[in-house]
């Protein structure tokens, strides 16, 4: 039987030793720590026949293209300034670069009130939801550019356990 936890699934293992486990771990890391990581995912174990499958998935040279196509956007937007990357960006920057429209606004307040998200963890969600529309050459941020962005700050959740 699988054990979950949370937002937290390991095949094979009982869900009181993985609740035990996992409590264990986060209780280790402070809130402000986890605060200062850009992006928490959960990488699960991938069953072997799974791995053997042919995949339609994007290729590591497609992936390159966009990832330096991405970065000549950053450097672009940022040139006269003494940061290279959406990570670097202040308040003021964020400001300026990461402007979202209304239904951006109502999902990232419900983010914030239901997952207990704080004031860092708001910025970091902006600053990830801007790489993604950059990784996308899209110049204006969109509600699922926002989305995209908080499923990467699943150690963030108050409810997780």
């Amino acid at each position: 039987m699988d054990a979950h936890v949370g937002i937290l699934q390991i095949p094979n293992m009982p869900a009181a030793a993985l609740t035990s486990r996992f409590t264990g771990i986060v209780q280790k890391i402070s809130g402000p720590l986890l605060d200062r990581i850009d992006i928490h995912v959960d990488v699960p174990a991938v069953p072997y026949k799974d791995l053997m499958q042919e995949s339609n998935a994007e290729s590591s040279a497609q992936i390159r293209k966009r990832v330096a196509a991405s970065r000549a956007i950053q450097s672009k937007r940022f040139t006269r300034t003494k940061i290279y990357s959406n990570a670097q960006m202040s308040s003021r920057h964020i400001k300026k670069h990461c402007q979202i429209d209304a239904a951006s606004r109502n999902l990232l307040e419900s983010a914030i009130d239901k997952l207990g998200l704080s004031a860092r963890a708001f910025n970091r969600i902006l600053k990830i939801a801007r790489t993604i529309a950059d990784l996308q050459a899209e110049p204006d941020l969109q509600v699922d550019h926002i989305s995209e962005a908080i499923q990467y700050r699943n150690l963030d959740r108050k409810t997780q356990l």
